[in-house]
């Protein structure tokens, strides 16, 4: 897998390079701002992005703004974004274009590399990523959809979806059968108003479906 990765800190970004590498993926660049950033997915056509949020020169939000752009101009680009902050309204609008290839992790609660390395395949391969910390920040930014209506279990059910987590995964999680975990999803997707469909990914929007009404 080919990874560009847009981190200021220089031992951070070659460490995660070299992390990478020992696994098996090729850093094809690694840059310290977002120009640098856009340039560098332009010029090595990568697979993922790996993106912090706060880039020079200013360190607020160059780089999720970037990333946004980013998925704008490579709609087939993963964007995984690595920081130590959460930027709810950015965060929104990074997920709400398209709900595909997009992770958001924070530096601090990553304490497992394969896992890091797990969500970066899977972001570049078209799926999701979401730290469950993020999701709430999101959840919590609005209240104008039917999540309002999602019972605590529900809400906990929807928060593993956002990770990423299989039925079966989040039935042991949770320490309950298979057919529970498929019956809460399936009152989730009902209170939603999320029917079957063949083109969208109802396990995604059910988890960014309130971000609509943003």
């Amino acid at each position: 897998m080919r990874v560009v990765i847009a981190e200021d800190s220089v031992i951070l970004r070659d460490g995660l390079t070299q992390l990478l590498a020992m696994r098996g993926h090729e850093v094809v660049a690694g840059v310290g701002d977002a120009e640098e950033l856009i340039t560098a997915v332009a010029e090595q056509r990568p697979d993922v992005a790996v993106v912090d949020v706060r880039l020079p020169p200013t360190f607020t939000d160059e780089g999720i703004v970037a990333a946004i752009a980013l998925r704008e101009d490579h709609p087939d680009l993963g964007v995984l974004v690595f920081s130590q902050y959460i930027e709810a309204g950015f965060a929104a609008k990074l997920l709400t274009a398209r709900p595909t290839g997009v992770g958001y992790l924070l530096k601090d609660r990553v304490v497992d590399v394969d896992d890091f390395v797990e969500a970066m395949t899977r972001v570049a391969d078209g799926g999701t990523a979401l730290d469950p910390e993020v999701v709430v920040q999101l959840l919590n930014v609005s209240r104008k959809s039917g999540l309002a209506a999602l019972t605590p279990r529900e809400r906990e059910v929807l928060a593993l979806m956002a990770e990423g987590r299989t039925n079966f995964a989040i039935s042991s999680v949770l320490t309950v059968s298979e057919r529970a975990v498929e019956k809460t999803i399936a009152n989730i997707f009902g209170k939603l108003d999320l029917p079957p469909s063949e083109t969208e990914n109802r396990r995604v929007l059910a988890v960014l479906r309130y971000l609509r009404s943003s």
